[in-house]
């Protein structure tokens, strides 16, 4: 992708990565993603807002030189991760005169992870101003979202703020700006709920800065550019809120289909009594998918099947990366099958103790589910519906 202007003396720098199907070897990619970058041309200084996935270093130097760059003042680092620091290196050796800008807790993190000497980096506090001549940048520092080294920087004779990776989606694109449609919210969505949503309070807490900022175009380093902010922020605004939606999630692993007969079974009962819920096979399914209904679900359950007295290790994942994301769910359960024994539901639930939820009792049956079995599960739907009659979602 060559430069495109968004303003006179602004351009998109950044490249498309249309094959990359999996970020940072755990996050599945639908489309692939972008690694976006900047350029600001001032009366007197130039600066570049975020770089390069390491990989793409020559093509990205090519771009530059190809849409004639010849000098570079200030290199802006919004945060220290790879996939937007990776090419500085070779940017400083490219030009010999430039220098880093960015936060004290990212200067720290340039330094280790890309060997950027101390004399290359000039560190700036929140809100400070740098002049680029007849255009003035002006940085927020924003730690959490993702990074405890992110920033904001805001162009504020264009209004023009860079997000870094907040409000991002790993969506390649030619058209510079969100088109606002169902596949962006179905990336940003699954983008949020892999990387945000960790940092809910830290999320709702910079919705807000970015409403009185009032940016007339957000510029985020994953994914299509925002002309219409309010379009991604009303996004975050729900998806960041402390209250779920009336949805039930059921990932699942079954060896020998126990477990998915009682999947199913809970769906329809749970459906029929005006309950969404959506069953996932772990095996099967993206995690990406269960990822992005974890940002909705008021109820997990997890059902699993027994492994050598121990929960099966895909289900055991996802509990694992489900307490790591911290859902805003109210409730938890699980259901499972056994053979000869072992601690099914005590491990499993342990993985589970950064969520605040209330757990509904499980329920664990050996072998096939039998009728005493699904009688229990008609006492476990009623305890969710009635739970969810309680959180007013029914």
């Amino acid at each position: 992708m060559k430069f495109k202007q968004i303003k006179e003396n602004i351009f998109y720098c950044g490249l498309n990565d249309a094959d990359r199907i999996i970020f940072d070897e755990l996050i599945p990619l639908e489309h692939g993603t972008t690694y976006n970058s900047y350029l600001i041309n001032g009366s007197e200084k130039t600066a570049i807002i975020d770089t390069m996935y390491p990989p793409f270093t020559k093509d990205y130097l090519d771009n530059l030189d190809d849409s004639g760059v010849k000098n570079v003042d200030y290199i802006i680092a919004n945060h220290g991760e790879q996939d937007h620091s990776g090419s500085i290196p070779a940017l400083l050796e490219k030009y010999p005169n430039a220098k880093v800008v960015t936060n004290n807790v990212c200067k720290g993190n340039i330094m280790e992870m890309l060997l950027v000497s101390e004399d290359r980096i000039i560190v700036i506090k929140d809100k400070e101003t740098l002049s680029l001549g007849d255009k003035t940048l002006e940085f927020h520092i924003v730690p959490g979202v993702h990074w405890p080294d992110t920033m904001f920087t805001r162009l504020i004779e264009d209004n023009i703020l860079f997000t870094c990776d907040f409000l991002g989606a790993h969506l390649p694109f030619e058209e510079l700006y969100s088109k606002n449609d169902d596949e962006l919210i179905s990336c940003a969505k699954r983008y949020y709920a892999e990387i945000m949503m960790p940092f809910r309070p830290m999320c709702k807490k910079y919705v807000k800065l970015i409403d009185e900022i009032k940016p007339e175009i957000i510029c985020p380093s994953h994914g299509p550019l925002h002309d219409r902010p309010e379009f991604i922020l009303d996004l975050y605004r729900d998806w960041a809120s402390d209250e779920p939606k009336n949805l039930v999630l059921i990932p699942y692993v079954s060896m020998y289909k126990s477990v998915e007969e009682m999947a199913v079974y809970l769906k329809e009962k749970l459906e029929s009594k005006g309950v969404k819920t959506l069953c996932f096979d772990i095996i099967e399914s993206d995690l990406g998918d269960i990822a992005m209904n974890l940002v909705d679900a008021a109820t997990i359950i997890i059902g699993v099947s027994m492994v050598l007295a121990s929960p099966h290790p895909a289900a055991a994942n996802v509990a694992y990366i489900a307490n790591l994301l911290k859902p805003k769910a109210k409730f938890a359960s699980f259901i499972g099958s056994y053979g000869w024994g072992g601690d099914l539901f005590g491990k499993l639930g342990g993985m589970l103790s950064n969520l605040k939820v209330e757990v509904i009792e499980p329920v664990l049956v050996k072998g096939k589910p039998k009728e005493e079995d699904y009688k229990a599960l008609d006492v476990l739907v009623d305890s969710v519906v009635e739970a969810h009659k309680k959180a007013n979602l029914l």
